[in-house]
């Protein structure tokens, strides 16, 4: 009674949710920090002088939103842990400085960055070729592969766990296919710089899509937006669910030239005509004018990021450089699974993948300084 297609489908495993107990809940790279008080303050005035909206379709093209996060990524270059802060003014870092303006017809909003990077997969990649994309990268790419039918090269990480720029250029070539990958990475937290992923755009076919997803560039990425200029073929997926403490409302968008934008709006018309709903609309643009806040939190998470990486060093732990919210760590001897569990066991959820090759490792999302204390002591007892 089932369709044929379901064969194909490997669902998407996302990190534990906890329903026996109150964990300390570092397993899914969720922002340890709430929103800005004037979110909350948004939203309740909107349901006490505007609950009629409630029972109204929303705007379908999202378009004060859209307004709202080209103004926001203006401000900012699109990395939070470099912009500059005075008072409620947020100032891009210099190597940051987009060298155009953002427009809202470059951006397009959907119900999460999943639900965006599935509009993205089914409006640019066909079935007749293959997706390059890493071996180990965010694991909801192969399941979008599965449920469109697209077949999928990944391409096996270097030794040192990044990326195989030359390999993924080649066989993009081979095959004329499009490209697609997180940057910063997941789960390594490594990242390309701006120059390197340039260079691989110009050598990568023309007239096939570029996916660059960045998803974690806020800690400490270099944004691929200012490379729109050049390049009309880019396409950069972001989400609000990490930086911008927004994991509970689901919002994610892309930006891309408006001509991408348009086909991405065919696509999501004839597929859900309103999926950003008015209250997720009106948190949204409430966050996006509280950037400044957001850019001290991001500096807050590298603090601790660099913390545990040095506190992890210290006892004998593989670390690897990481530029997210997250770190990505081994110790020999004891099996990635045993962490996990005996983390676990003491309140804390951290994140442990069994996929071969990453099996010793576990994924550790980087909290306050006291969830992050509460890990180190647990630890340091291993």
């Amino acid at each position: 009674m089932l369709a044929k297609r379901l064969e194909n489908l490997h669902p998407y495993v996302p990190g534990e949710q906890p329903k026996d107990r109150v964990y300390i809940k570092l397993n899914a790279n969720e922002n340890p920090y709430p929103p800005h008080e004037s979110v909350s303050a948004a939203v309740k005035s909107a349901m006490e002088s505007s609950s009629e909206k409630m029972g109204l379709y929303p705007d379908p093209d999202s378009n004060e939103l859209r307004k709202a996060v080209a103004g926001m990524l203006n401000r900012t270059g699109g990395v939070f842990c470099t912009s500059r802060t005075d008072g409620e003014k947020c100032v891009p870092g210099e190597k940051d400085r987009i060298p155009f303006e953002v427009t809202p017809d470059m951006i397009f909003c959907g119900n999460g960055s999943d639900e965006v990077l599935s509009l993205v997969f089914y409006t640019f990649f066909d079935s007749d070729r293959p997706l390059i994309c890493p071996e180990h990268s965010y694991s909801f790419y192969p399941v979008y592969c599965g449920y469109y039918g697209i077949p999928r090269k990944a391409v096996a990480l270097k030794p040192d766990w990044q990326l195989d720029v030359d390999t993924m250029v080649s066989e993009a070539n081979k095959t004329d296919s499009c490209t697609i990958f997180a940057n910063p990475n997941a789960p390594t937290g490594l990242s390309l710089t701006r120059a390197e992923i340039s260079d691989m755009i110009r050598r990568s076919p023309k007239d096939r899509i570029f996916v660059v997803d960045e998803a974690y560039c806020d800690f400490g990425g270099e944004s691929c937006i200012p490379l729109l200029a050049e390049f009309k073929n880019l396409v950069i997926v972001r989400t609000f669910s990490k930086s911008l403490s927004f994991a509970g409302m689901r919002l994610g968008y892309v930006v891309s030239s408006p001509d991408l934008i348009q086909a991405i709006f065919t696509v999501k018309n004839s597929f859900n005509h309103f999926p950003v709903d008015f209250l997720t609309q009106t948190a949204a643009i409430a966050s996006c004018k509280a950037d400044f806040y957001y850019a001290e939190n991001a500096k807050k998470v590298v603090r601790e990021r660099e913390s545990i990486t040095s506190f992890l060093r210290e006892r004998g732990w593989f670390v690897i450089d990481s530029r997210t919210n997250f770190v990505f760590a081994k110790k020999d001897g004891i099996s990635g699974e045993e962490i996990y569990q005996c983390v676990k066991k003491a309140g804390i959820l951290i994140r442990h993948f069994s996929t071969p090759g990453i099996e010793d490792f576990v994924r550790i999302s980087i909290g306050t300084p006291e969830q992050m204390n509460a890990l180190k002591d647990v630890l340091g007892r291993l």
